[in-house]
């Protein structure tokens, strides 16, 4: 009952403080608008890209245009919503150097909840769209022949996905706790991890599949169901039921981030700023 109450409560406060920024964005409207396109647009640059290099090469590792696009629609849609959700923890080290995380901690609300929600923006929904607009082209374009369980992993891939970019982001959270800042490496695991998922699992070395398929299960975002959609044998041998177990991997990618966000706050000492 109460690990119930503090969900509730970290839930409320989070609803409270983003609204609080999206009020603050809201203010100035035509600058919101603009800021969300112009975001779009920079986020687009990525798909450009792979765009251009297909105006060269027929295929890239043996997939085509839109099934490259089908595994880049997904990691940028997912990575998007954590992007969204939590993607101000990455300020976290800055808020320890000033000593202003101190005052998260007095606060009568959950920690987590408050650095998640801190400088909501909802200018983050560019990237959401353009993903999602690369996804739809995909699955109208993809060669591919669908069944129910197919249908059904694609939701469940960009939900499961979100969630697993969510707890990467926690888990790099912490470590801006023990380090004492150290964003950039948060930001290789979650910016660098959905650049990574962009392109297919056969144009890395198996000991960097294994490594995002085993160690940083970032592969279950799209590398795993995604080949079994398009009907693609995966790099190194994994049982056909790993295709759906992205949901399994999330909810224990959620839980050890939690534990480890645990450990971490309680390992905090103050700056003495």
């Amino acid at each position: 009952m109460g690990e119930r109450s503090v969900l509730l409560e970290g839930l409320r406060a989070y609803r409270l403080i983003a609204g609080m920024w999206v009020r603050s964005s809201m203010t100035y409207r035509t600058s919101f608008v603009v800021t969300v396109f112009g975001n779009l647009a920079v986020t687009g640059l990525d798909f450009v890209g792979i765009l251009l290099m297909f105006s060269q090469v027929d295929s890239l590792g043996g997939w085509s245009l839109p099934e490259i696009a089908f595994l880049y629609g997904l990691s940028v849609t997912a990575f998007g919503i954590a992007d969204l959700v939590l993607g101000s923890m990455d300020v976290l080290g800055s808020r320890i150097r000033d000593g202003s995380f101190d005052i998260l901690l007095v606060r009568p609300a959950p920690v987590l909840a408050q650095v998640g929600a801190d400088l909501f923006a909802l200018r983050r929904l560019g990237r959401i769209t353009q993903g999602a607009v690369v996804l739809g082209w995909a699955l109208v374009s993809v060669d591919v022949d669908w069944s129910a369980p197919k249908v059904l992993l694609v939701p469940v891939m960009v939900i499961s996905g979100a969630a697993i970019f969510s707890a990467v982001f926690v888990a790099g959270a912490t470590f801006q706790i023990v380090a004492q800042d150290a964003a950039e490496v948060q930001n290789a695991f979650t910016y660098g991890g959905t650049t990574l998922l962009q392109y297919p699992p056969t144009v890395f070395g198996k000991d960097l599949v294994r490594g995002v398929t085993f160690m940083l299960p970032l592969a279950f975002v799209n590398w795993v169901p995604a080949t079994y959609v398009l009907g693609r044998p995966y790099p190194i041998a994994l049982p056909q039921w790993t295709a759906f177990a992205s949901p399994l991997v999330a909810v224990a990618c959620c839980v050890l981030a939690g534990l480890v966000w645990r450990v971490g706050l309680r390992s905090y000492r103050s700056t003495g700023s």
